[in-house]
């Protein structure tokens, strides 16, 4: 891995070089072709959307859930992705809304709720009011069910400062490499205000930007932008807006002369399909997301649009789907059978052997 300067909240980053210690896992293996993305052009990556969860439009999981984790593993998917809170007390947790009224059986701010009291708060699979047996989820007991065998893609939902703890508590479980956190760049002074910031942050990170076509359309500043940071992977937004019509080229961030520059830096294109709540489907994705794939039943002309414009990365809320059908149609590369994979969990998280803070 292409070291860089640290990176800050709502960034996208791949940590540090990979130990010895971890050599022959999955995450290894994920790791390679993360970092060395011209060798794997003809695979693509499957990163579960708040873990994934969904199958055939149906949610089988609460969201950020460690049932959902499990599940994304045993799918063979190379991320999750999470979001970070803290608990009143400071403890750092795995929860989307900064209320806990939509995703658990409690009501009202998680800042409210010291964690022994988030203990009593159990996740919910939403769209059935299924009450899981899994409480509220640090990020440590995530990490250490993730740990050697998903990436894990952490979307800071607190301060720039708190990205040093989150990164501290990853380098103490010896797992820094796996994880990785993101944000947005569009202009020059953004990028400057970037890392600068990075540098506070610290050292010894690698940084991948989010770029959104609303803003950025010119090949030569993503080139430049990416490097800036050494980037292996750039999450490009196409929005879908107001259109009626579903985007018939993928917008100027997939165009040849930008997959020309993903080439020359040797890094990944990632989009988005997963769905975004009250929005029009594929939102940003130029309208081709999960909901068509899916629920319409064309995942060529979704999964199979954007592999063949370029993107070696698919965040989804749909990873069954999308590895299944990615699979069958020749956009996957099967890895080497170094452990055996992860049982799916088909109801609630086995908590058993977690850590209790």
């Amino acid at each position: 891995m292409r070291a860089v300067l640290a990176g800050t909240a709502s960034f996208f980053l791949a940590l540090g070089l990979a130990t010895s210690g971890h050599a022959g896992s999955r995450a290894e293996e994920i790791l390679e072709r993360f970092e060395n993305a011209n060798q794997w052009r003809d695979h693509v990556m499957v990163v579960a959307h708040r873990a994934g969860g969904l199958q055939d439009g149906k949610r089988r999981f609460a969201e950020n859930s460690i049932a959902a984790l499990r599940d994304a593993i045993s799918l063979g998917a190379e991320m999750v992705e999470i979001d970070i809170r803290r608990s009143a007390d400071g403890e750092l947790i795995v929860m989307h809304d900064s209320w806990l009224d939509r995703t658990t059986d409690c009501k009202g701010e998680v800042l409210g709720y010291a964690m022994t009291e988030l203990r009593k708060c159990h996740l919910v699979v939403e769209g059935t009011g299924d009450v899981t047996a899994e409480p509220v989820p640090t990020l440590r007991e995530y990490l250490s069910v993730a740990k050697d065998k998903i990436l894990v893609n952490l979307d800071n939902k607190l301060e720039t400062a708190d990205l040093v703890d989150m990164v501290a508590l990853a380098r103490a479980m010896e797992m820094e490499e796996q994880v990785v956190v993101k944000a947005n760049l569009w202009s020059a002074a953004r990028v400057a205000t970037v890392k600068a910031t990075m540098a506070r942050v610290g050292q010894g990170f690698q940084f991948m930007p989010i770029m959104a076509d609303d803003a950025v359309r010119d090949p030569a500043f993503v080139e430049a932008a990416g490097n800036a940071f050494a980037v292996d992977a750039v999450e490009m937004i196409t929005w879908r807006g107001d259109a009626e019509k579903m985007t018939d080229t993928g917008g100027p961030l997939f165009s040849a002369k930008v997959k020309a520059v993903a080439v020359r830096g040797n890094w990944h294109i990632w989009v988005d399909t997963h769905a975004i709540v009250n929005k029009p489907g594929g939102f940003l994705s130029g309208g081709r997301g999960d909901e068509m794939a899916v629920a319409a039943g064309f995942p060529n002309e979704v999964f199979g649009f954007w592999a063949e414009r370029g993107a070696t990365m698919i965040q989804t809320d749909e990873p069954r789907a999308a590895i299944n059908w990615l699979a069958a149609n020749g956009y996957r590369v099967p890895y080497a059978d170094v452990e055996e994979p992860v049982a799916s969990v088909a109801g609630q998280a086995d908590l058993s052997q977690l850590p209790v803070n």
